[in-house]
């Protein structure tokens, strides 16, 4: 289990299983003879996306970003279809910490889309539960009217598998929120109409977590957004804006996706200062 700790904080990445999504689409209309130089792409045509949820203690609290692909939540087309090699482990990796899923207070969920929320619920023989039921779930009121009433395109992702028992947990926001002292949510869209951002800061140190309008180290680029973004132009003012204040301003660009990097530094000149690297 890979960690980031500065200062007073200490982040855990869990196993929260993997997928591997087709390279084009992840990478929209950039050309694959640029987009594969910067990130690794299988003979299928596929590059690796872990769904790794971020685990931390604040405030008291024992907080969740994202809850990952969920075990037992897909069948075996769905994971065919999904390149899912590996289901969750998040229960066990809580463990490692002497944690169970009932200790987690806070999960922050940037989008409901299903890599990001099918490890909210789990079955227990033919019913779905909360898999963290003692746990408030915050994400942004558009995202959540949306994924209860999906239209054509997005109800490919919006599972009510993956909010119908938890919808007495969820708490929404519009515009931004801060969720506790020092860590606030920002709605953006692009990526959904509801996706939104997290932004940490911890005595003076500073995190950012961009989630799906930059999945991966290699979609710095603010033209460089996914054919899965509903609203690309949203996507790209997001990134022109928040990724040259995070690196003016020294923040950790902290990822739920990322198969190299779990966290890392640029510096103006867009070099990588410090970083932690996922163990393979």
């Amino acid at each position: 289990m890979e960690t980031l700790k500065v200062g007073d904080l200490t982040i855990h990445w869990l196993n929260g299983g993997v997928t591997h999504m087709d390279g084009g689409a992840m990478f929209g209309v950039v050309p694959k003879p640029l987009w594969s130089r910067k990130y690794e792409v299988n003979e299928s045509n596929q590059i690796e996306l872990r769904t790794d949820p971020l685990f931390f203690q604040w405030e008291g609290k024992n907080v969740l970003i994202e809850s990952g692909i969920g075990k037992g939540k897909l069948n075996d087309k769905q994971k065919r279809n999904y390149g899912v090699h590996e289901e969750s482990e998040v229960e066990e990796s809580l463990s490692t910490l002497g944690l169970t899923t009932k200790d987690i207070d806070v999960i922050i969920m940037t989008h409901m889309h299903f890599d990001h929320a099918c490890g909210l619920t789990k079955y227990e023989g033919d019913t779905l539960v909360s898999t963290f039921p003692n746990a408030i779930i915050y994400t942004s009121k558009v995202e959540w009217d949306e994924m209860r009433n999906p239209n054509v395109r997005s109800r490919n992702t919006y599972w009510k598998e993956n909010w119908e028992s938890i919808q007495n947990q969820v708490e929404t926001f519009e515009g931004e929120m801060e969720v506790l002292p020092g860590i606030r949510m920002v709605h953006t869209g692009g990526h959904s109409n509801g996706h939104s951002i997290i932004l940490l800061e911890s005595n003076g140190e500073k995190f950012i977590h961009m989630a799906d309008i930059m999945p991966t180290h290699a979609h710095k680029n603010p033209l460089w957004v996914l054919a899965y973004d509903d609203y690309p132009m949203a996507s790209i003012g997001a990134k022109e804006k928040w990724i040259s204040k995070a690196i003016d301003e020294g923040y950790w660009f902290l990822f739920y996706h990322d198969a190299v990097y779990r966290g890392l530094k640029w510096n103006a000149a867009g070099e990588i200062t410090d970083k932690v690297l996922r163990e393979k």
